[in-house]
């Protein structure tokens, strides 16, 4: 697109024409003052007195019109790494960016954690950004979703009546899938967000062309209903001020998303780690040149009579001396202490290992015996009535998607129908459907988390999980202690697990393990209906992620029925049980192998062998001492579990033990677990690959012989 000519303010009609020569005047200060910085850091960086640097030179003039427009503290941001100018223009001071340059204690957007560049403000709703390229599309939906739910809701604390959040990127990113997803949702549900993409023309060293078909991000989505979308001059000021007051007005007003493709350039290289010239010819760095808003933008106001050269002087000198001064400021910080580092792993306020979740030994029992399926049901219902912030969604968990066939037919309700009846009695906007796609699933529902609702989102089978990976391991798990504390994410992911039901390689997947192997995630594998319910409520009221395993087989077998236990019924993390006493072995499990723990050991009680039976509940936490104590008790140990033998939880678990109880042991520690394969569809190979009830008969009498 060819450079507009900039317009004489008195004589334009468009929005800018309401822009004074203060303002004009502002607009510069923002952009030269982001430069400098960008240039202090580069000079830091040579200097070996900071470790990373990423610039956003080039990207000024949009971003500072889109910051002249949003209001910090008002609407939400969900930023990348160019974004300094937006961030000065919203309020962050060239202090605090210096700050994370050096990794300062005082940094408020990660406290020294993550690396420059990676934005974050609590007080102007600068939600903590990360490295992986895309993730912050869905979050910001997730974000906008909430404006929606509240409204819906009547929920008026924490939300203003049109806000509106903006989700920017660069063009590169657009090629990640959740880009897609994320603009199916927004059009969809025709959110209030507003997507700012910022085309320097290259991904790294990948030219635009490469990265997206015909070269133009903004004619590939204009398909999507409900979205403005329109291409600016991103080194503009005034062509970029106008279209994004246009964009955000049409998100403001509830007409639906926006997305607003600024071409812009990259005249330094993508980082400090990267030299452009190994790949741009100089004729094409010299053009990016000629568009520099930093200094094409101060000559036009000269011309314009908005300032004067020695106006523009003046502000040059104070814009070099406020960037000394916080560089001064910024290198005199201290880093944080390593007694720091486990702050914000999880909540330092609510600790669901504590006597507060505790309320196992006072259940209020009523009704008849049932299953897991309808104590977890029951559960659901008795948190929403508690607190209208709860959503759950996820595919097919409503009982209808088309409300109006509510009581014409039986419903859904979930797969299983875990959560039947749910949209029946709490409605459509905090029960519902969403697309095929996990991520989707995943990264809304942080978003939503961030802005106070409490999403119990399902995962229909684990073994399709993988797709929000990528959110759960990277952002929801981190959200906490990489804003420091400062940004959280409550959610509770429910999905479905493991074998014993025939469902072959793709319905019989059980890798806790790659769970809990993610600080920030609370693991829950409960083998009970009582269980179930009890640590399903702890999940729903703490104030950490959590992933809830349910196991299929177990969902509606006889021998694990319970009576409801009341609506204030609790099991703390990390609490394992003892559900069969022994002075001989003891057996640590959980899940569909703790009845077979079980069964076994009553198989070899006659034989003289007396097992102590151990269900975890809990893998992440787990319960170290109730674990140590039995060891120590009986000397030998063995660690059952339904996943690969190799690489499985029970290797952690067995470690520990061999780390902490070796001098109690008289036989080594022995693990139970599935054959290092997948599983099989056919009866006979599914019973050879996972754990059986001979298999722990003859792991209790080979450990017997030591």
């Amino acid at each position: 697109m060819a450079t507009r000519t900039l317009p004489d303010r008195k004589s334009s009609s468009g929005p800018s024409a309401r822009l004074s020569s203060e303002e004009l005047v502002a607009a510069y200060r923002n952009m030269l003052l982001s430069r400098r910085i960008d240039d202090k850091e580069v000079q830091l960086k040579r200097q070996n007195k900071i470790f990373f640097q990423i610039s956003g030179a080039g990207h000024e003039a949009i971003l500072t019109a889109a910051g002249m427009i949003l209001k910090p503290a008002y609407d939400w941001f969900y930023t990348y790494y160019r974004d300094r100018a937006l961030c000065l223009e919203l309020g962050v001071t060239p202090a605090e960016m210096l700050y994370e340059a050096v990794g300062a204690a005082i940094d408020p957007a990660s406290g020294g954690r993550q690396m420059p560049s990676h934005w974050g403000h609590k007080a102007y709703n600068i939600v903590s950004a990360s490295s992986p390229t895309g993730t912050q599309f869905l979050q910001g939906v997730g974000s906008a979703e909430a404006s929606l739910r509240a409204k819906l809701l009547n929920i008026s604390e924490g939300f203003q009546k049109d806000e509106v959040v903006l989700v920017t990127t660069g063009e590169g990113t657009t090629s990640e899938g959740e880009f897609w997803e994320s603009l199916n949702t927004a059009s969809n549900l025709k959110l209030p967000a507003v997507y700012l993409v910022e085309d320097n023309g290259y991904a790294i060293s990948v030219p635009v062309e490469v990265n997206t078909a015909g070269g133009s991000i903004s004619k590939l989505v204009r398909s999507f209903p409900n979205f403005f979308i329109e291409e600016v001059d991103g080194c503009d000021l005034l062509a970029s001020y106008d279209t994004m007051q246009r964009a955000v007005e049409h998100a403001r007003q509830r007409k639906g998303p926006a997305l607003v493709h600024a071409r812009v350039i990259r005249p330094y290289s993508h980082s400090l780690s990267d030299d452009e010239t190994m790949y741009r010819p100089p004729n094409e760095r010299e053009a990016d040149a000629a568009r520099d808003p930093v200094t094409q933008f101060p000559k036009w106001l000269v011309s314009e009579g908005h300032a004067t050269d020695d106006e523009l002087k003046k502000i040059q000198e104070e814009v070099d001396e406020l960037v000394l001064a916080a560089t001064d400021d910024a290198l005199a910080q201290p880093q944080p202490g390593p007694e720091t580092v486990y702050y914000g792993v999880y909540s330092p306020d609510v600790d669901p290992t504590s006597e507060q979740f505790d309320t196992e030994d006072d259940p209020q029992f009523s009704g008849e015996p049932t299953t897991m399926v309808d104590l977890l049901n029951a559960c659901m219902k008795d948190e929403m009535r508690r607190d209208q912030k709860i959503l759950v969604f996820g595919q097919d968990v409503a009982d209808v998607s088309r409300e109006e066939h509510l009581g014409k037919v039986k419903g859904k309700g979930g797969v299983f129908k875990v959560t039947w009846g749910l949209q029946k009695e709490f409605g459509g906007a905090r029960v519902y459907n969403s697309p095929l796609a996990e991520a989707n699933i995943v990264g809304r529902a942080i978003g939503l988390a961030v802005r106070g609702f409490k999403p119990v989102v399902e995962v229909q089978f684990f073994d399709y999980i993988w797709p929000a990976y990528m959110q759960l391991r990277d952002e929801l798990a981190t959200m906490r202690w990489r804003s420091n504390n400062n940004f959280s994410a409550p959610v509770v992911v429910r999905t479905t697990y493991g074998g014993y039901i025939r469902g072959a390689i793709y319905h019989s997947q059980t890798g806790a393990s790659i769970f809990t192997h993610c600080p920030g995630l609370r693991v829950v594998c409960p083998a009970t209906a009582l269980d179930a319910n009890g640590l399903l409520r702890t999940a729903i009221r703490c104030d950490d992620p959590v992933i809830f395993l349910e196991h299929k087989h177990l969902y509606r077998q006889t021998y694990n029925k319970s009576v409801y236990p009341g609506p204030n019924f609790m099991i703390p993390f990390g609490k394992a049980k003892v559900v069969r006493e022994g002075t001989d072995v003891t057996v640590v499990t959980y899940g569909a192998t703790v009845q077979r723990a079980i069964t076994a050991a009553n198989a070899v009680a006659d034989s003289g062998i007396s097992v102590e039976v151990i269900d975890l509940r809990t893998l992440s936490p787990w319960d170290r001492e109730r674990v140590f104590e039995s060891v120590k008790k009986n000397s030998r140990v063995i660690v059952a579990y339904e996943d690969s033998l190799s690489w499985g939880y029970g290797a952690e678990i067995s470690a520990a033990i061999a780390d902490e109880c070796f001098a109690w042991l008289d036989a080594p520690v022995k693990r139970v677990a599935s054959s290092d394969t997948f599983v099989g569809y056919a009866p006979r190979l599914e019973d050879a690959i996972l754990p059986q009830v001979e298999d722990f008969k003859q792991a209790y009498e080979e450990i017997m012989k030591f």
